[in-house]
């Protein structure tokens, strides 16, 4: 290798958070010269150091995966399999470090949203490691016989976010090595650390080149997404940045899955029991700092019941601590990173030069340290007002009032986004019948954001290309090819 220090070992695990961070290529830990901050956005200060790869490095992980493709694509699903489970059990291992790892470079509280983010990776590599995509006969007559197989594509791409970076990394990795693929993952810079940590556990227990972690600055993104030799990019993020993937991969015709922003619409119906279901919405809006694609962003109430509505819900609210995610009783910790805490300044900015009416929240206390934004409720704004328009991927809520339920569907549906809905109501043919009307690529009716390995993830509109997860998701980690084999008469 080029330029590249190699580190025989990784870090034992008394030291897995004071040991070094390192890239992993071709099976080795890969030490590089320069390095860049991580934060914690508890205390908006430094507290590691990652690894920044150069342009070198990131093309020897793809030769590295491609060399391991060959073999590893040969290999049957059952042997493929038990590396995975081997790779879960290693993972399993380190699964407290790794919970503590990911609160504190992204800031989610520990017990609520960190540990059941870890532990439900680790289910779901487990999962999808016992899945199969057969050989299909497509025809078959006297004469000859059609056989449709699912071939895996090569080396994939993947780039992932900062707000599950380890449930949305391997929510890509297992479909794609279970089906042959290699991989090489990017994640953000904003929470790259569990990424090399599980890089670092997975070279214990894969075949060299199959797995590859490289961090660094933006710049690789566009470096994997137009690289000849990536079959494929599985790219979780904003629309904007994603709009910028697809350009970059058309020019190689790379297969594309982009799982992108949402502006989520819940609709409550004027016979729903509202008191009973509070809790769910408040955390299908305000969990996880509100930092999910499918989060609540827009919150409609039928007018006969907005009042009480209000109150509840704020009252609700009102219950909830908002601070550093190792303190137990805390249920919101902070925006993980500065840039989204500015921007969700400018929504709060917005709302109060428009006049709204603010019921809880949207006083910022600049003295703290960290990125704590308070939990903030804005009362029927205007449904042309940015905080209803715009996504804020953040702890602002807009709740707003319809009078029709015609009408709350049209709104819902008036938007560039197609990621998620819900509808909430006592009438369950009457609120699937709206569920039907919702234009997304999930609707859930009064429940929400359960999800399954074999159930489809994805959106329509800008909200994405393709779909994760389920037999469809994994099909699109491979290419169909059609086998036509004429019988030899007797």
């Amino acid at each position: 290798m080029n330029a590249i220090t190699q580190v025989d070992k990784i870090a034992a695990p008394e030291d897995f958070f004071t040991g070094r961070y390192h890239l992993t290529i071709a099976g080795k830990l890969i030490e590089t010269k320069d390095s860049f901050d991580v934060i914690n956005p508890a205390i908006g200060e430094v507290f590691a150091q990652a690894p920044s790869a150069t342009a070198e490095q990131l093309d020897e992980a793809i030769v590295a995966a491609k060399v391991a493709f060959k073999s590893w694509s040969v290999l049957t699903y059952d042997e493929r399999q038990s590396y995975l489970e081997r790779y879960a059990d290693a993972l399993q291992e380190h699964r407290d470090d790794l919970v503590r790892l990911l609160t504190l470079e992204q800031g989610k509280p520990l017990e609520t949203m960190a540990a059941p983010e870890v532990d439900q990776a680790i289910s779901y590599i487990r999962q999808i490691a016992a899945r199969r995509l057969p050989v299909e006969i497509v025809e078959e007559n006297d004469s000859h016989v059609v056989e449709l197989h699912h071939v895996p594509l090569g080396v994939v791409g993947g780039i992932t976010p900062w707000n599950f970076p380890v449930l949305l990394s391997l929510w890509k990795i297992a479909p794609a090595l279970i089906t042959g693929n290699t991989f090489v993952l990017k994640p953000t810079p904003f929470t790259p650390l569990t990424a090399l940590r599980f890089g670092e556990i997975a070279q214990r227990v894969l075949p060299a080149g199959v797995l590859s972690v490289v961090t660094g600055a933006d710049s690789l993104g566009p470096q994997l997404t137009n690289h000849p030799d990536i079959a494929k990019i599985s790219f979780t993020g904003s629309t904007e940045t994603g709009k910028h993937v697809l350009r970059s991969a058309a020019g190689t015709v790379k297969r594309v899955t982009l799982e992108l922003g949402g502006n989520d619409a819940a609709i409550v119906l004027p016979d729903t029991d509202y008191k009973v279901i509070i809790p769910q919405l408040f955390w299908g809006a305000f969990g996880h700092q509100g930092q999910w694609c499918v989060g609540i962003k827009r919150l409609y109430v039928h007018r006969s019941l907005h009042a009480g509505f209000v109150e509840a819900f704020v009252e609700y609210a009102k219950t909830v601590k908002v601070g550093n995610g190792l303190d137990p009783e805390v249920g919101v910790g902070p925006v993980q990173n500065k840039m989204q805490f500015e921007k969700l300044k400018t929504f709060l900015a917005d709302i109060k030069a428009d006049g709204q009416t603010i019921v809880l929240g949207g006083d910022i206390d600049e003295s703290q340290s960290g990125y704590f934004f308070p939990i903030t409720i804005v009362d029927n704004p205007p449904e042309d007002s940015k905080i209803v328009q715009e996504e804020q991927f953040g702890p602002i809520l807009p709740i707003l009032v319809y009078d029709e339920v015609d009408e709350a569907v049209d709104r819902a549906n008036a938007s560039i986004y197609g990621l998620g809905g819900s509808v909430w109501g006592r009438d369950i043919k009457a609120a699937v019948a709206v569920a039907n009307r919702i234009e997304a690529g999930m609707v859930w009716v009064n429940e929400i954001h359960t999800q399954g390995v074999d159930v489809p993830f994805g959106g329509v509109k800008q909200s994405g290309i393709g779909t994760e997860h389920g037999r469809i998701g994994r099909e699109l980690f491979t290419n169909p090819k059609t086998v036509f084999i004429h019988k030899i008469q007797k």
